[in-house]
């Protein structure tokens, strides 16, 4: 079962259970992934919809963005809007692919560094790129940057 099928579902069971913080934050995901799929073919983009990578995509810029939410409200004294954020995260990462560790994660730059043959910090995009490819929605992108940058500084 496809992670758009996934989403469908949970929305109908979701319905039927009369969950409606979760069936709320499940058609905020879907408009979502609407919205991508008719800005992709106005722009003349792929007919046949969007792909399990792009969904995953969509997903974790959903996540970062309630982040930056809840930090918000958090340091507005809205906790209570803070905590409905920070549930619509634990939703929409359930769909995610699982968040690498630290450890992982660092094993994963040193091999992509190796792989390309890094040297400077000049290697530092394709260093990026080769990661985008094959770690998309497993690891923040943000924080992998900084360690990049030390790892090709030495």
């Amino acid at each position: 079962m496809g992670l758009r099928d996934r989403i469908l579902a949970d929305t109908k069971e979701a319905m039927k259970a009369k969950e409606p913080a979760r069936l709320s934050t499940l058609r905020l995901i879907s408009a979502a992934i609407k919205d991508r799929e008719i800005a992709a073919r106005s722009d003349g983009g792929d007919k046949d919809g969007l792909s399990e990578a792009d969904l995953t995509a969509i997903l974790s810029k959903m996540v970062k963005q309630r982040q930056e939410s809840a930090k918000a409200y958090e340091e507005g004294g809205r906790l209570e809007l803070a905590e409905r954020e920070l549930e619509e995260i634990a939703l929409i990462q359930s769909y995610l692919p699982r968040q690498l560790d630290d450890a992982e994660t660092r094993a994963a730059i040193d091999k992509a560094i190796t792989d390309l043959g890094a040297e400077s910090i000049r290697d530092m995009g394709r260093v990026m790129a080769e990661l985008r490819t094959h770690y998309a929605g497993q690891m923040d992108f943000g924080a992998v940057g900084p360690v990049i940058k030390e790892r090709l500084m030495k």
